[in-house]
């Protein structure tokens, strides 16, 4: 249960026991020590501030010898700190208002070009469903501008063979890319994928969940929830809690979603069988637009958990029947995603709202928010209600907690 903070003349002025502190490159972020938690917004107003410009005049930065720790020394006395002097002028992080985001690119934009002259260097993005389609464009395109790619996959060969397809077009020896075993119809696979890439990796810039599936017939996964649901949701939901420790200010998450949601005809009141239906109750179709909703019930709903660590989590829709293996469960659906093909995205275009959420410089300090054609647009009414958001959130970690049993 949340405590009311104290009374203060002063919306700024922090409650006892908090301290303001600043990291090397600028965010301040927020310690309390009664409780041994730190927060990227301030515990009263709820926004985010920065310190920016010169040292003040008779200051100067030093790297102490011994604990390697950035330390601030007045010259004139020689007095020193670990806290940055700035500190005292720093100004709020103040994003203009969603609708002033100006739009940049469109429906025929390609990933290449939303990433034309970024240098990705020293990034990490982790994948789901990077081996082929759009996750593949999405790989490519960050990998081909210095970011470091994990693709999490179940298709082992296929996956170093998409691997070896970069490396061969960028022929350079810096190019990193390494494949790590996921298959989303296992929960057991989710957490020892989890495990692996925090054993060989301390911090994810991008979070890119891609994967899913369309048209599937009735199934089962081994953890007896059905299919659809599984691999488009839950085991999404579940990679990501795991994966929390790698995130931080400058992370995105990035779930990829679809115009399907709108077709949902989820009840408010959700249930365990309304997330994953029993034989009689299913549709393929409509298991995918559900699987769709959720997706973005759960973007909204971790956006807003995670807002205090100034974590951007971001939902979109790639484009409408994109040629790629999506359809590949059922021959109708190869044939009529075929007949359409011309008139339809490239992989290419189809890549470009995910590689916009996931660098856009403009978006910094916006979580929450739903894309269509590299630009923010209004989600379903049902996406939008947050007792829905929570439920799902709520049945999601039941449902988890019992197929790990």
């Amino acid at each position: 249960m949340s405590v009311p903070l104290p009374e203060s003349d002063s919306e700024d002025e922090l409650p006892p026991a908090w301290e303001e502190r600043a990291t090397n490159d600028g965010f301040v972020y927020y310690v309390n020590h009664q409780n041994k938690t730190t927060q990227w917004t301030h515990p009263r107003t709820g926004k985010m501030k920065r310190v920016c410009g010169e040292l003040p005049l008779g200051w100067s930065k030093h790297v102490e010898e011994g604990t390697g720790k950035i330390i601030f020394v007045e010259d004139a006395t020689q007095r020193k700190s670990y806290t940055d002097p700035r500190l005292a002028f720093a100004t709020e992080e103040a994003p203009q208002a969603v609708g002033e985001l100006r739009q940049r690119f469109d429906s025929g934009t390609k990933a290449l070009q939303v990433l034309h002259g970024r240098d990705l260097s020293g990034k990490t993005a982790l994948i789901t469903g990077a081996n082929t389609g759009i996750g593949f464009e999405t790989a490519r395109s960050l990998a081909l501008h210095g970011c470091e790619i994990i693709f999490a996959c179940r298709n082992e060969s296929a996956t170093k063979e998409a691997i070896g397809k970069i490396i061969n077009e960028k022929e350079a020896i810096g190019l990193k890319c390494k494949y790590v075993k996921l298959d989303l119809a296992s929960l057991r696979s989710v957490k020892e994928c989890a495990r692996q890439v925090k054993t060989e990796c301390k911090h994810l810039d991008f979070l890119i969940l891609n994967a899913g599936v369309f048209a599937l017939p009735y199934s089962t996964t081994e953890d007896g929830f059905e299919t659809t649901f599984q691999v488009s949701h839950l085991s999404h939901f579940y990679l990501t809690s795991l994966l929390s420790d790698l995130f931080d200010h400058t992370s995105r998450v990035i779930v990829v979603s679809s115009e399907s949601h709108r077709f949902s005809m989820l009840p408010s009141e959700l249930s365990e069988t309304d997330l994953s239906p029993p034989a009689n109750k299913f549709w393929s179709m409509m298991a995918y637009n559900n699987a769709k909703l959720f997706n973005v019930l759960f973007a909204c709903e971790l956006s807003k958990r995670w807002k205090t660590r100034g974590i951007s989590v971001f939902a979109l829709h790639p484009g409408n029947m994109v040629s790629s293996q999506l359809p590949r469960n059922w021959w109708f659906y190869r044939i009529l995603f075929a007949i359409v093909r011309p008139f339809t995205k490239s992989l290419q275009q189809a890549a470009s709202t995910t590689i916009y959420c996931a660098t856009a410089p403009e978006l910094n300090g916006f979580t929450g928010l739903y894309f269509n054609n590299c630009y923010v647009c209004d989600p379903s009414g049902p996406s939008k209600n947050e007792q829905m958001q929570q439920k799902l959130w709520t049945l999601s970690e039941q449902m988890i907690e019992r197929g790990l049993q």
